[in-house]
């Protein structure tokens, strides 16, 4: 099943749920246990040890601190040489810190200027805002190639929007407990590896944590590899071109085929079905991939079971005709780019549309359907316009997000920006246009393709800056390692 993100309030709940286990302080005797055998697997990998070991702890307020607190306190009886600086000596978790003490570990201030490792115990799901002027000058002090350790968030990230303020800490790992939260995904890069520690939540028949009541709000998963895989449309022993999918694109135009040919190469690469192209860049289009059926004109497409259209189509009169007739059909329609900004202008073309509807907006786009920009938090504006439209919208970026008009969201950490180029959404819409031609959900198909999509940028670059051609050329070889 897809991975499920929580809110705070979620986790919370689903931490009351398990009744003494919070109380008598299993929970975190669990959680700091968790922290402490990720900090010696690190220095393991990095210095082959534990003992003699320097280790660092920025220890704020509650239950973070503590959690932090007993971690150092297991990690000094394995033989590193711990140091802690308390944020609030006054209010630092009373038994973590005896703990600490007993073990051998050392309350500092400031911190040893040579460490193997610091751990951010400053602030957890409760966080808000920026580091507060003071642990933001201990991390400031901290020699950047020392790994950072964060228990449960990185400090100054928000846990339900993933914003990340300034200043904040960035880890090279976070360690949780129980179950991933928002930010976990919505602010990935920040986050570092999520390792997630098992601490004894309840679980429903499907694995999820327990809680009292339903989460409010959006709903927010990934999915896995194999999911996405399971779910690619791969022909069969009886499926032909048609059964598995005709998609329709149009995209681009004689004077700028660009947008047709990556559009439409995507869209031949990403399934086994058939794609027409419908344009005036027939030609181009059919020089580049000739196993596409090329038209100018739209009354001469033939039978679609999904369409593409917008990538430098035009915005006026006439591409507002055309995207109007390919709407008012009953097929699935993905929309990008130019067909965006003509919704813009007329949004009762898609609103409340009851067929399949993938509208694919990067930041720009959305502040021209909404009037409004994304702001922090990207969650709330991507579920927000697909409830109140009607439609699944997938939100370009890093993160990529996915909504439902029901609340599901599907994100995708794209692992890299090197798909940040001009051309690679039209790729994008390709691959996801060819998927709903082949009968996945608009959500499926989104994530899916924007999973595929991130595997073949990353495959292109190899730490390199790549342009869509190359994003391109790549997507067959990421298919191919998705799906053996």
């Amino acid at each position: 099943m897809p991975v499920s993100y929580l809110t705070a309030d979620a986790v919370r709940a689903a931490e009351r749920a398990t009744g003494e286990l919070l109380t008598n302080g299993t929970l975190m005797r669990r959680a700091s246990h968790g922290v402490a055998q990720v900090v010696a697997a690190l220095l393991t990998e990095r210095t082959n040890g534990v003992v003699g070991r320097a280790v660092g702890i920025v220890v704020g307020a509650g239950d973070n601190g503590g959690d932090a607190l007993y971690a150092g306190a297991e990690l000094a009886r394995r033989g590193a040489a711990v140091s802690a600086t308390l944020l609030a000596p006054d209010k630092a978790h009373a038994g973590g810190l005896a703990a600490f003490r007993r073990a051998g570990g050392r309350v500092v201030d400031p911190l040893p200027s040579s460490l193997d490792v610091v751990v951010d115990g400053v602030v957890g799901i409760g966080g808000h805002g920026p580091l507060r002027p003071a642990a933001a000058m201990v991390f400031a002090s901290v020699d950047p190639l020392t790994p950072i350790v964060a228990v449960d968030l990185p400090s100054g990230v928000d846990a339900d929007t993933g914003q990340v303020n300034q200043p904040a800490v960035r880890a090279d790992v976070t360690v949780t407990f129980g179950v991933r939260r928002h930010a976990h995904l919505l602010a990935a890069p920040q986050c570092g590896r999520v390792e997630l520690v098992d601490i004894g939540l309840a679980e429903d028949p499907e694995g999820a944590p327990l809680v009292s009541t339903p989460p409010t709000g959006p709903r927010l998963y990934s999915l896995t590899d194999t999911e996405i895989a399971d779910a690619w449309p791969v022909p069969g022993p009886h499926d032909d071109k048609y059964t598995q999918g005709v998609v329709g694109v149009i995209a681009g135009s004689h004077r700028y085929p660009g947008a047709g040919i990556l559009c439409t190469g995507a869209a031949v690469t990403a399934t086994s079905g058939m794609t027409r192209y419908v344009g005036s860049a027939h030609a181009e289009v059919v020089e580049h991939f000739p196993e596409v059926v090329a038209v100018p004109d739209f009354a001469d497409a033939g039978r679609v079971q999904a369409w593409i259209v917008g990538p430098g189509a035009g915005t006026d009169d006439a591409a507002l005709d055309l995207l109007g007739k390919i709407l008012a059909t009953e097929l699935p329609v993905l929309v990008d780019a130019d067909g965006l900004t003509v919704l813009s202008e007329h949004p009762d073309l898609v609103r409340g549309r009851e067929a399949p509807t993938l509208l694919t907006p990067h930041a720009g786009e959305f502040a021209r359907l909404t009037g409004e920009e994304v702001g922090a938090d990207r969650l709330g504006a991507v579920a927000g316009l697909a409830q109140r439209w009607g439609v699944t919208v997938l939100l370009k970026g890093r993160i990529t997000l996915v909504a439902e008009p029901d609340g599901t969201v599907f994100g995708n950490d794209a692992g890299s920006s090197w798909a940040a180029t001009a051309g690679a959404g039209d790729v994008l819409s390709g691959i996801a246009g060819a998927l709903l031609a082949a009968g996945l959900p608009p959500i499926w198909a989104g994530a899916a393709a924007a999973r595929v999509h991130a595997q073949a940028a990353a495959l292109a670059s190899g730490g390199a800056p790549i342009g869509a051609s190359n994003l391109l050329a790549a997507l067959r070889p990421a298919l191919r390692t998705l799906l053996v």
